[in-house]
């Protein structure tokens, strides 16, 4: 497809394009080392940022259908710390579709960059949901719970710290044992930024001052927690997909309602249970994306066309506006 070089130029990171379940493009472009130019490939891991929100949301979905939470369970009955200001009546379901109004430790409204969250915080500490709680427990509710959508990143912290309270073990070994290994992930996981294993891409934000690029390592959580922050490649994305679509993860009409409309706002921002939603007249398209510092992820499926899309950057490429190109192209 040499008629995409000029959408794709400059892009760096890994696509894939899927459809009708074929793979009909799949490239890696640029540096997973930039300093000793190793270069990314298709079976590099690359950070996600916030896309794990989805795989939280599949093991929360999951305990419910076992009977072992509910969306009704209020937080003040699953978890073991002083709420303060927080609401206790706050639910499962207002948690999972950003309706809770707990506070936000990372207000995107009035935080624009996330590295400035570790300033007075040293993103080091950060290797467990439980860790972000000083950023967050102590502060007012943001609105009253149940009242609008916001997205809200401290919902899903808390998600991952229900998963950890019901199964008794740390929500990414969890998450590895319930969502990754049925779907054969074998490339994906939640890793501490100064233990990397092997094939992951260090991400890279440039310095228009001193014209250079400079790794994200004081930048972001040094661990993902529930709110996201793991590694993966496109291939396992792809993986994830097709267990989730095929009910293979969870019931269909589970998957039904993770997939359909479950709040929104008047930004014309639509979100279903961990992911995000596309109107359009065939109906809702699913998506899940995650943006940090030198990381950019997106990943949608289009049900009318099945056509499935994964770009992500580990040097912040504007993944959207490419994915937008993408979709003009007649596949």
């Amino acid at each position: 497809m040499d008629y995409l070089k000029d959408i794709i130029k400059d892009f760096q990171g890994c696509i894939s394009i899927k459809k009708n379940g074929s793979i009909i493009f799949k490239q890696a472009y640029g540096y997973s080392d930039y300093s000793n130019k190793v270069l990314n490939t298709l079976d590099t891991k690359f950070a996600t940022a916030s896309a794990g929100k989805v795989f939280v949301a599949v093991a929360i979905l999951k305990l419910i259908e076992q009977g072992r939470l509910s969306f009704h369970d209020t937080i003040d009955d699953l978890l073991d710390f002083d709420l303060n200001h927080i609401d206790s009546k706050i639910t499962v379901e207002q948690l999972l579709n950003h309706t809770s109004g707990i506070p936000d430790y990372f207000d995107e409204s009035v935080i624009e960059d996330y590295s400035d969250l570790w300033r007075d915080y040293p993103n080091y500490k950060i290797r467990t949901s439980r860790n972000l709680l000083p950023l967050f427990v102590h502060k007012l509710m943001m609105y009253q719970r149940g009242e609008k959508f916001q997205y809200n990143n401290s919902g899903y912290v808390i998600l991952g710290l229900i998963i950890e309270s019901i199964t008794k073990v740390p929500f990414d070994k969890y998450l590895a044992e319930f969502i990754f290994k049925p779907c054969n992930m074998l490339n994906t996981g939640y890793y501490e930024l100064d233990r990397l294993p092997a094939k992951c891409a260090n991400a890279y934000i440039f310095d228009q001052e001193r014209n250079e690029y400079y790794t994200n390592i004081y930048s972001v959580d040094v661990k993902g927690t529930g709110a996201g922050g793991a590694y993966t490649t496109v291939g396992d994305v792809e993986l994830f997909w097709k267990m989730l679509l095929q009910n293979k993860l969870l019931s269909k009409e589970m998957t039904d309602n993770m997939l359909s409309l479950q709040s929104t706002n008047f930004e014309n921002e639509y979100y279903g249970y961990g992911i995000w939603l596309n109107k359009s007249e065939a109906g809702y398209m699913p998506y899940f994306q995650g943006c940090d510092p030198g990381v950019s992820f997106l990943s949608s499926y289009d049900r009318e066309k099945d056509i499935l899309m994964t770009l992500v950057s580990n040097f912040g490429n504007n993944v959207w506006k490419l994915m937008r190109e993408l979709k003009t192209q007649n596949f």
